[in-house]
């Protein structure tokens, strides 16, 4: 092997990828492959196969979802805290479809030095990466301005919704279930128990009635 070659192995960042659906990781396995500092050297659909490929396999990066089974929406964060106690030189980065406040701030304190959700063009995925796999943190606009509000002070976030919160709220208010929920939004029913839930968080409430009638007097719907 010359010289230039054992450079350009030594500079490819290798990549693990960690999440519970098979056809988005073999997108991402075609798209990052394509570049050629990238390399995707293994992958898992739970927790158990993470840490077992991350002790094998030592990737500079892991790419973790937050939710890797039914019976848990924050299993990626658990992976995510155990990876880093681990191996604290390995870059970790979430990949995720849940934006919330909480779950980045909490996915910092589990050692992820970034945050991104997952209908983030290509471009900005590479270069989250590559930023990662330097030491360095990387998070999208919307996952930044959640750390930026973190670190200006806890505050009550009560009634703070977002839109899709918002649009399940509506839909919950006509009495519809999560199934049907998800069917008129596209999103599945485990997706629409986590808005729900987290709905309840901020206004304060433990029942989905609460959260109607909450959100009525305070004139959200």
């Amino acid at each position: 092997m010359t010289v230039r070659e054992d450079a350009a192995k030594t500079d490819t960042v290798r990549l693990l990828l960690v999440d519970d659906h098979a056809i988005l990781r073999q997108g991402l396995r075609t798209v990052l492959d394509a570049e050629s500092d990238l390399e995707v050297v293994g992958e898992a659909a739970h927790a158990d196969e993470a840490l077992a490929a991350a002790a094998h396999l030592r990737p500079d990066v892991a790419l973790l979802d937050l939710k890797l089974s039914a019976s848990s929406e924050h299993e990626g964060l658990e992976v995510c805290r155990r990876l880093a106690r681990a191996y604290p030189t390995m870059g970790l980065l979430v990949l995720t479809t849940f934006l919330d406040d909480h779950l980045v701030v909490d996915a910092v304190h589990a050692g992820a030095r970034g945050y991104v959700i997952k209908d983030v063009d290509t471009t900005e995925l590479v270069r989250a990466i590559r930023a990662v796999a330097r030491g360095e943190s990387a998070f999208d606009s919307r996952s930044a301005a959640a750390v930026v509000r973190s670190l200006n002070g806890p505050s009550d976030d009560r009634g703070r919704l977002t839109e899709r919160e918002l649009e399940v709220l509506r839909l919950l208010a006509n009495g519809l279930s999560n199934n049907k929920i998800g069917a008129q939004l596209f999103i599945s029913a485990t997706t629409v128990k986590f808005h729900v839930s987290n709905i309840m968080r901020k206004l304060g409430v433990s029942r989905r009635a609460e959260a109607v009638y909450a959100a009525s007097k305070g004139g959200l719907i």
